[in-house]
This record gives structure tokens, C-alpha cells and sequence, in this order.
């Protein structure tokens, strides 16, 4: 039997996942929106129930994937592992359950990423920047623990998500600054940028144009 002490420590950190991925859809309404909220509630309410049990992980991964149904973001799961990563989890059960979440967020963040539609090399290779540390620390992590089938698991998923960026980057465009002597339309730069006006709405959206008709001199567009 596990001292009380230690089940309320986990219970709590729990909670706090659970609170975390309730934020991300706080204004979701439907049967997804639904769903979590249950999910959540029911972990919240009987975290020591289910740890004793030994349970918990599963409520937890249903938790997590309730919440990307509901459309939880990689900003989001990202947030909700860095929160993990800074909680000081004094007991075994407790850094088990924080280390869970951990996974579970990294998890969710790569099923996020494949629904990405990337439109340029730079945009993947933030993502890849971003991504790589988390997965890095993770693994460290799961080393100094000894844990190998966690450890193992964690590689294997980072190999292929960094497979996955790799192959989805080859066949997209890079981007390019491009300066011009003074400030033009968007149709425009477009035409003198790829000799057709019907690029505009691209250039506007990527370079944050506030009014069309007044571009900035210099800027960023796709190089092709």
C-alpha cells in the first residue's frame, strides 16, 4: 500500500494535466467538447481511486487524446509539457505520472503535426527546432531513470517524427527576402515577384500587410 502522502502527491500533479487540457477547449461545445470535459472530470474526481488501482495511465491517455479530438494545438500540448517538465515530483509514483504526461504531450503533439499543412521549408524547420529539445530532454530523462522499454519508445517516436519533417519539407519551397526602393501594392509585388498578380493574398498574409495597397519595402515570400 502506497503511503497517502505519495497517492496525493500524483493525484495532484494529475489534476493538474487534466486542468491544463480542459483549458485548451474552454469554449468548445459538441460531443468532443463534451467528451473531455467527462473524461477530465471523472480523472479529477477519482485520481487516488484510479493511481491505487493502477489505472491512471489509461485515464490519463484518454484525457490527452480527448483533447486533440477537441482540437487542442502543438502550442498547447507543447505548454502543457513544459509544465510538467518544471514540476518537482518528490515521490516514485509522482515523477512516474509527471514523466507519463510528458510522453502523452509529446505524443499528441507528433498526431497534431501530421495534420500540418506546411507550406514552406522555414515553417518545418521551426517546428524541427522547436520539437527536437523536447524530445531530447525527454530521452535524457528516461536514460537517468533507467527506464529502457520508456526510453526506447521515446527515440522510436522521434525518429520518425523527425523522419516525417524531413519528408515533408523535400518537395516544399524555400523562402527568400526580397527589398524593393519603395513601398508598393501587394499585386504588384507579386507580379514583379513571380510575373503574376495572383499571388497577392499570399504575399499580404505571410509578410502581416495591413492594407494592400501600402506593402513594406522588404519582406519574405515563397521562392517559388
Amino acid at each position: 500500500m502506497m503511503p497517502i502522502g505519495e497517492v496525493e502527491e500524483a493525484a495532484n500533479i494529475a489534476r493538474r494535466a487534466a486542468d491544463m487540457l480542459l483549458a485548451t477547449s474552454s469554449e468548445q461545445k459538441g460531443r468532443s467538447g463534451s467528451d473531455l470535459r467527462r473524461a477530465c472530470g471523472d480523472l479529477k474526481t477519482n485520481a487516488e481511486v484510479y493511481i491505487l488501482r493502477n489505472v491512471i495511465a489509461t485515464k490519463l491517455a484518454e484525457c490527452f487524446l480527448q483533447a486533440r479530438l477537441t482540437g487542442a494545438t502543438l502550442d498547447e500540448f507543447n505548454r502543457i509539457r513544459q509544465d510538467m517538465v518544471e514540476i518537482d515530483a518528490a515521490s516514485l509514483v509522482a515523477g512516474l505520472i509527471k514523466n507519463g504526461c510528458i510522453g502523452l504531450a509529446l505524443e499528441q503533439i507528433s498526431l497534431v503535426l501530421i495534420g500540418i499543412t506546411f507550406t514552406s521549408r522555414d515553417d518545418v524547420e521551426r517546428v524541427k527546432t522547436n520539437i527536437n529539445p523536447a524530445f531530447d530532454q525527454a530521452e535524457e530523462t528516461a536514460a537517468d531513470d533507467m527506464a529502457q522499454a520508456v526510453y526506447q519508445a521515446t527515440i522510436t517516436l522521434h525518429a520518425a517524427v523527425v523522419y516525417f519533417l524531413y519528408d515533408t519539407a523535400r518537395p516544399l519551397p524555400q523562402m527568400l527576402d526580397f527589398r524593393f526602393g519603395a513601398p508598393r501594392p501587394t499585386l504588384v509585388l507579386s507580379h514583379r515577384l513571380y510575373d503574376t498578380a495572383a499571388r497577392a493574398d499570399e504575399l499580404r498574409e505571410e509578410n502581416k500587410v495591413v492594407h494592400p495597397a501600402f506593402a513594406p519595402r522588404e519582406g519574405r515570400a515563397l521562392a517559388h
